[in-house]
């Protein structure tokens, strides 16, 4: 498996964008919940509210965008997920514990593969799903099945 980028395509930067309908909602998920960094944001800009933040720095983004009164987005499902690769099982312990002190509760996840390997799953407000899983992909050896 090739694990260099190609020399023909010098990209800086990487930027996921999803649309949401509670743009209000995931902005304070996403930013003072799982307190990522905002890196950019804007309101009304040729009518749209966006905001983008940082994973974990600035090369990799997540942005969220809200265009109208009542935006179409693809509706979520479980596999919709977001993966966050954290250094162990302390690691996500400690976010499991900031979240359900905030109100949040773990969601199922239709793919056993992450649970038999210790990660839990999130729900943001549009129901996309947030996976925190107890190694670094490509750093650390994926975890046994428990």
């Amino acid at each position: 498996m090739a694990q260099h980028w190609p020399e023909f395509l010098p990209v800086g930067a990487i930027r996921f964008a999803r649309p949401t309908a509670r743009f209000d909602d995931c902005l304070v998920f996403y930013r003072d919940v799982l307190a990522l960094p905002m890196i950019a944001s804007w309101r009304g800009h040729t009518g749209y509210d966006g905001a983008v933040f940082g994973l974990p720095g600035t090369p990799v983004h997540l942005e969220l965008t809200q265009h109208g009164e009542s935006p179409e987005i693809p509706a979520p499902s479980t596999e919709n997920q977001l993966v966050l690769y954290l250094s162990g099982p302390e690691a996500v312990a400690t976010v499991v514990e900031r979240l359900a002190g905030l109100g949040h509760r773990p969601a199922p996840l239709d793919n056993p593969y992450w649970a038999e390997r210790g990660a839990v799953a999130f729900a943001d407000p549009d129901g996309w799903m947030i996976v925190f899983a107890p190694w670094v992909f490509g750093q650390d050896p994926v975890p046994t099945v428990t």
